[in-house]
């Protein structure tokens, strides 16, 4: 019986497992008692599928009484009951216990190393697991060398083509991923699949996993057609060894609706997300980790379409259930209030958002630390409502501040700290220091280029933002130059379909029109609406703010023919009418 409720497990069906193990349990407890060895095992198990299922709270509770008692049965040095110090860390992780998960990693990495040896696997593995969460910890230099060591231990006593050594090759690329090592993380990963490729075959799991781990470096190196194409063979390979209804499968249909959002397929990505939500909801439960991630995403695809009070009613949705299931202080649910505060902000309530982004960073400060990445990106977030509420200062000092910190804890050349550094540079322009702003807008167009490579999204957007500044400083026909030169590479990299070449188009129309070619202008704002009308929808606010654009520009042309404007088929009086429906009539869109 145990053993059908492992094969269970291995097909993702947790709940059939977790019936089965609560049986196996209740027998081997009436037949052989609390304290027999296989009793012991079989609510490990238990504790392993209340985890799979997401009942983290339970795990931990099980997980607690099985080291009680081993402890006190096998004693405190028993290789059983140090596996069970190990797995009672997992779910001090998972609950985001992260530094009671540390404190009882180190412990049982110091018994396995004095009782075991340095150079056994269970010593090993316990090395790899106290990586792991010094990556939790955001302790990604630690985790790094601690990875560095794993590896270089397990190439000697494992041998180099061994699964675990593989795994912890694919560990050190994670590490390289979450220091901003981006090229060297998908050199390493593609070296690991390589391997697994031909040690393990195609459809093992670890393979599997390797190939969904290099879409995620496509997709940190912008590499976003190379990510869904890799995305879509592992789902087609994951459906025909996994099933269709496997968590792992459901994890990369979550993961392909990723990558249809960064390559502005948002109606792809919306009924791709609607289809994983709806049958995550019947296998793992409305409380689920993945279940609640997948609403996440939804939510972010309902703001992409411009669905902004969908998006916030699913973020509030998904906040009230994490609050309860994993606690107000989880590093989930912080996630979800900056989430919920960025919806306010896309719905005009900017003090709203001000006031949940000062919530937020006051919980991240106290429960995570003034250092911790979420926090500094909730100190990035406040800047931004203090720059839509006017407050430009305001919004400069806590830049430079977010600046500063992001230098000293992540390095200069991390992708947020370039991120922080373009945010300082807009706070620059709303405070009409414009040379200061094209000076730092240069800076960070530069290291880009140098670390992302010139056809990476943030790449292009650090182009465009500089181009924003040659308009400050009436500097147009370098604007103009500049705008066209995004505008290729957008065509080419993200396709003429995507919305941020639909802006560059409209950033170009606007240089033109600051160079007196107003035609030329008014022409390409005509395509872009045609395209927006076609690929976003009449109601987008951005298919809606290109009528009002078009609609001033045939009211500033004076060669304009009134009728024309009537005539026109773009757009017509019931398009303000949608303006109002659609954004309200107080958004700062409709105003």
């Amino acid at each position: 019986m145990s053993s059908l409720a492992s094969a269970w497990k291995n097909l993702g069906k947790n709940a059939e497992a977790e019936q089965l193990e609560i049986e196996v349990l209740n027998l081997r407890k009436r037949v052989l008692g609390l304290e027999y060895p296989d009793t012991l095992q079989s609510m490990a198990d238990l504790a392993i599928s209340y985890t799979n299922l997401g009942k983290h709270t339970d795990a931990e509770q099980l997980k607690i009484e099985v080291l009680d008692l081993q402890k006190r049965v096998l004693g405190e040095e028993h290789p059983a009951t140090l596996r069970s110090m190990a797995n009672l860390a997992i779910s001090y992780s998972d609950l985001g216990k992260h530094t009671d998960a540390e404190q009882l990693k180190i412990e049982v990495l110091d018994l396995r190393k004095g009782i075991l040896g340095v150079e056994h696997p269970d010593t090993l593995q316990s090395m790899a697991d106290l990586a792991s969460s010094y990556t939790d910890l955001n302790k990604h230099k630690d985790a790094e060398q601690l990875n560095i060591e794993v590896l270089d231990l397990q190439k000697k006593v494992l041998g180099e083509e061994h699964p675990a050594t593989l795994r912890s090759m694919a560990n050190l690329a994670s590490s390289y991923l979450d220091l901003g090592k981006y090229t060297d993380a998908e050199q390493l990963k593609i070296e690991v699949l390589n391997l697994q490729k031909r040690v393990l075959g195609l459809e093992y799991p670890d393979t599997l996993q390797s190939m969904a781990d290099l879409a995620i470096s496509y997709t940190n190196l912008g590499k976003h057609t190379d990510a869904e194409q890799l995305y879509i063979e592992v789902l087609d390979l994951q459906k025909k060894v996994l099933e269709e209804e496997h968590p792992d499968t459901l994890r990369s249909m979550a993961n392909l609706a990723i990558s249809y959002t960064n390559l502005g397929k948002h109606t792809d990505a919306e009924q791709l997300n609607i289809e994983v939500l709806n049958l995550q909801k019947r296998i793992l439960g409305n409380e689920h980790s993945d279940t609640l991630r997948s609403m996440n995403n939804l939510a972010i695809s309902y703001k992409y379409l411009g669905k902004h009070t969908d998006a916030e009613q699913l973020y509030v949705e998904v906040l009230d259930l994490q609050k309860r299931v994993l606690g107000e202080e989880h590093l989930d649910t912080l996630r979800s209030m900056a989430n919920l505060a960025i919806s306010y902000t896309d719905l005009g309530k900017n003090t709203d958002a001000e006031q949940l982004n000062i919530e937020v960073l006051n919980l991240q400060k106290r429960v995570l630390g003034e250092e911790h990445p979420d926090t500094l990106r909730s100190m990035a977030n406040l800047a931004i409502s203090y720059t839509n509420l006017g407050k430009h200062t305001d919004a400069e000092q806590l830049n430079i501040e977010v600046l500063n910190l992001q230098k000293r804890v992540l390095g200069e050349e991390h992708p947020d700290t370039l991120r922080s550094m373009a945010n300082l540079a807009i706070s620059y322009t709303d405070l009409g220091k414009h040379t200061d702003a094209e000076q730092l807008k240069i800076e960070v167009l530069d290291l880009r280029k140098r670390i992302l490579g010139l056809e990476h999204p943030d790449t292009l957007q650090s182009m465009t933002d500089l181009a924003s500044s040659y308009t400050d400083l009436n500097k147009h026909k370098d604007a103009e130059q500049l705008n066209i030169e995004v505008l290729d590479l957008q065509k080419r990299v993200l396709g003429e379909e995507h919305p941020g070449t639909h802006q560059s188009m409209v950033n170009l129309a606007i240089s033109w029109k600051n160079l007196g070619k107003h035609m030329d202008a008014e022409q390409l704002n005509i395509k872009v609406l045609d395209l927006q009308k076609r690929f976003l929808g009449e109601e987008h606010p951005n298919t809606l703010w290109s009528v009002a654009s078009l609609a001033v520009s045939y009211t500033n042309n004076e060669t304009q023919d009134t009728q024309d404007i009537h005539d026109n088929n773009f757009f017509d009086s019931n398009d303000w009418t949608f303006v109002d429906r659609i954004l309200g009539n107080e958004q700062l869109d409709t105003l």
